[in-house]
């Protein structure tokens, strides 16, 4: 917490009172964040390169990507560690809706971590089985969550948006709600992390919606005026949010088409889990749904495409998730990846129109 120090000699030297302002901060986290994952890049790539730490591609896919195969992955490690450091120099920690946001993020990044060690080292394309991952994730998630309602006075009230009056206390039921919640958005962008880029900007996107629902869920005034629930300390996840939308800048510098690195699943589900906590925590649940509308998208159509082959025998898809089976429709994987980005862009600007529409 390096802005307190700071701030604490604003009485010396009054230049420093900007330190008690989160929109000043929220500056300073986006740059560091972007600095470090930009600059400490090129190092990372090549200590994965020097440890073969290569991307396994399965045989199931796309044969087109079978070329992939090699790329350095696990390359999410850098998003999150440039999420961290900042938050530890310019993000108030004594504020439990931080430290439970940083808590999901990184254990879920280290669940991602085991299970790309299976992928690369023990050269298991399959990973972690599919119910221990789940029972982590919901573990974590469902005793932060718990921790945060036992001890803090965060609100159990579910919002609607677009309805001003329609709001449900749904009690201690709230915190399995809020695991679902962020369990689910965490595979979701898992699902969608298939293609060069492909995830990373909607999850920026995300972020920086989120951002500004944190900032006005945080100031007592401005969420008085806009209708929406006022959640204490909201505020400080704003400074967060914004290194992750740096931090994941500074990673599509070199994840971009064609890909240099690959964040692998310990990027893929720590930033679903920071995207569905940020949710969460600012009291936008339901919005995720349109927000991160994208990632909805790709889950479901593995959902459906499993659910029509186990019942039917048939695949409603040439293949899930939803991106590939564009790549088999012939559409070129640039073209999908932006045009992915562009849906996630209407749907961000939708999200937000909720902020006048309650």
């Amino acid at each position: 917490m390096l802005y307190k120090l700071l701030y604490s000699l604003s009485e010396d030297f009054a230049a420093l009172n900007v330190f008690r302002y989160i929109s000043f901060r929220t500056f300073l986290s986006f740059f560091s964040s972007f600095l470090i994952a930009w600059l400490w890049g090129p190092l990372f790539i090549r200590r994965l390169v020097s440890r073969q730490v290569g991307q396994v591609v399965r045989d199931d896919g796309p044969q087109s990507h079978l070329k992939k195969t090699g790329t350095p992955t696990m390359g999410g490690s850098l998003i999150v560690m440039s999420l961290v450091i900042p938050a530890l120099l310019w993000v108030d920690l004594s504020s439990p809706l931080v430290w439970a946001t940083l808590a999901i993020t990184v254990c879920f990044a280290a669940i991602g971590y085991v299970d790309d060690y299976q992928k690369v080292v023990h050269k298991n394309t399959k990973g972690l089985s599919g119910k221990l991952r789940l029972l982590l994730e919901f573990t974590v998630t469902l005793i932060a969550m718990a921790a945060l309602v036992a001890w803090t006075n965060f609100s159990t009230e579910l919002h609607f948006p677009f309805f001003k009056n329609v709001v449900f206390d749904l009690g201690w039921f709230y915190v399995p709600f809020a695991a679902f919640v962020i369990v689910g958005c965490a595979n979701a962008v898992n699902l969608t992390d298939g293609l060069d880029g492909l995830a990373i900007v909607p999850v920026i996107i995300a972020s920086g919606t989120y951002a500004l629902f944190a900032y006005v869920a945080g100031h007592s005034e401005l969420s008085s005026y806009l209708q929406i629930p006022y959640v204490v300390g909201a505020g400080e996840l704003a400074p967060l949010a914004a290194s992750m939308i740096a931090a994941g800048l500074g990673f599509l510098w070199y994840n971009a088409y064609p890909a240099q690195v690959f964040m692998g699943d310990v990027g893929s589900l720590g930033i679903g889990g920071f995207v569905g906590t940020l949710a969460v925590l600012t009291k936008n649940e339901i919005i995720l749904a349109v927000v991160g509308g994208v990632f909805v998208a790709e889950a479901l159509s593995v959902i459906a495409q499993v659910t029509s082959f186990k019942l039917t025998g048939k695949r409603v898809l040439r293949m899930a998730p939803l991106h590939h089976h564009f790549e088999l429709k012939g559409v070129t994987e640039p073209k999908v990846i932006v045009r992915f980005w562009i849906v996630s862009i209407i749907l961000a600007v939708i999200g937000l129109s909720t902020l006048k529409l309650r």
